[in-house]
C-alpha cells in the first residue's frame, strides 16, 4: 500500500453550523505536524464545506510535509452550486500544487446523498430515510434506476471543468450504489471501506472489485467508534446518538460503554487487510470529531454526556475548553487508536 492516510474534517455544514467549531489555523497547523511526525501518515484527505477552510488546511498540511487529497464534502447544495464549489476549489488546489505540494483532487464525496436532485428527498435526512426503509425504497426504485446516469452525467461535466483548472490527479469519493463510471478519473475511490457484522464476509471481494479497474484504488474512509460492539456496527456508530435541531448531540439512544481497544484493534486489522489486497491508498476516518466532545464520566443517575464514545476520531476532543496533557496546547487527548496508528506508521517507516 503506497499511501497511509487519515481524514481531516475542516467542518461539515449542517443546520447553520459545522462539525468543527471553532476552526483555529494554529491548532490545525499543530495537528498536521502531529499527523506527519507522530502518526507518520503520508497524506491527509481534507474534507469540509467551507472553501477557505479547505484551502487553509491544505496549505498547512503541505507545509507539514503531507500529501494532500483535496476533497470538498458539501451538504445541501444544488448541483449548480456544487459545480461552482468544485471548480473554485480546483483553482485553489492548483495554486498549492504549483507551489510544489503533492495534491490530488477529489470531485466531491457521496454527492447522491448530500446534494439535491440525485435521490428522492428534499434534504439529506429524507434521502437517508428512503434508503433505510424497505417500503419507501421499493417505491423509489424507478428513481433509483436512473441514479447512475444522473451521477455520471454530473461527474463527467465536473471532471472536465476541474481538469481545466487543476493539473494533478483527479478522483471521486464514491458510494457503491452510485454506479460511478471511472473512465474519466485517474483513480478509483470509495467511502465504503467499513467492515461490520453484515458485510465482513464480503470485504475481500469488495476490495478485489475496487482494484479491478486497472487504476490505482483507494479506500477513502474506514474506522469505528471507541464503543463496545463498535466493530459490529462500524459506519453506523454515530446512530447511538440523538441529534438536536442545531446538529448537536443531545443524548444517547441507548447505554454505551467506552472501549478504545476495540477501535484500535479494528483500524489495525483493516490496515492489514488493505495491505494484502492491492489497494493503493487507505484513509482512516478520522483524526478528530469536534462535534462529539469527551466529557468526564457521568455520576450514577446523571445524563451521560461523553459523546466521544460515538466519535470515529482517533483523538478525543475535550469539552469545556480544556487542553490536553499529551500534546500541550491542543484541545484533545490521543486514544488507543492513535497509538495503534503511530505504531503502524513507525513500522512502515522501518521497511
Amino acid at each position: 500500500m503506497r499511501t497511509f492516510g487519515i481524514n481531516f474534517d475542516t467542518g461539515f455544514t449542517s443546520a447553520g453550523t459545522t462539525t468543527r467549531e471553532p476552526f483555529d489555523p494554529d491548532t490545525v497547523r499543530r495537528e498536521m505536524e502531529i499527523i506527519r511526525e507522530e502518526l507518520r501518515c503520508d497524506a491527509v484527505r481534507i474534507t469540509g464545506g467551507d472553501r477557505d477552510r479547505l484551502e487553509t488546511a491544505a496549505r498547512l498540511a503541505a507545509e507539514a510535509g503531507l500529501g494532500v487529497w483535496y476533497c470538498p464534502f458539501t451538504n445541501g447544495l444544488t448541483q449548480d452550486e456544487l459545480f461552482d464549489f468544485l471548480t473554485d476549489s480546483a483553482r485553489r488546489a492548483e495554486k498549492l500544487r504549483r507551489g510544489g505540494a503533492e495534491v490530488l483532487f477529489l470531485t466531491g464525496s457521496e454527492i447522491s446523498l448530500f446534494t439535491d436532485g440525485f435521490l428522492p428527498g428534499d434534504n439529506t435526512a429524507e434521502r437517508v430515510a428512503v434508503l433505510s426503509d424497505p417500503q419507501r425504497l421499493r417505491a423509489a426504485l424507478p428513481a433509483l434506476s436512473a441514479l447512475s446516469a444522473r451521477i455520471n452525467a454530473f461527474l463527467s461535466r465536473a471532471v472536465a471543468a476541474v481538469r481545466a483548472e487543476f493539473g494533478g490527479r483527479v478522483g471521486y469519493a464514491s458510494l457503491p450504489f452510485e454506479g460511478v463510471d471511472w473512465t474519466p478519473f485517474d483513480l478509483v475511490a470509495t467511502d465504503a471501506g467499513y467492515r461490520d457484522a453484515r458485510n465482513a464476509g464480503q470485504l475481500a471481494d469488495g476490495l478485489k472489485s475496487l482494484a479491478s479497474h486497472g487504476k490505482p484504488a483507494a479506500v477513502t474512509e474506514f474506522g469505528c467508534a471507541p464503543v463496545r460492539g463498535g466493530a459490529e456496527i462500524a459506519s453506523r456508530a454515530d446512530g447511538v446518538v440523538e441529534w438536536d435541531d442545531r446538529a448537536r448531540p443531545a443524548r444517547f439512544t441507548r447505554p454505551v460503554v467506552r472501549d478504545e481497544q476495540e477501535q484500535a484493534d479494528y483500524v489495525r486489522e483493516l490496515l492489514g487487510a488493505f495491505e494484502e489486497s492491492g489497494i493503493d491508498a487507505a484513509f482512516v476516518y478520522t483524526f478528530a470529531r469536534y462535534d462529539l466532545p469527551h466529557a468526564r464520566e457521568a455520576a450514577p443517575g446523571n445524563d451521560d454526556r461523553d459523546f466521544d464514545k460515538a466519535s470515529f476520531g482517533v483523538v478525543k476532543v475535550l469539552a469545556d475548553g480544556r487542553t490536553g496533557a499529551a500534546y500541550p496546547g491542543v484541545p484533545w487527548e490521543p486514544k488507543a487508536a492513535f497509538h495503534a496508528l503511530a505504531e503502524y506508521g513507525a513500522g512502515r517507516a522501518r521497511r
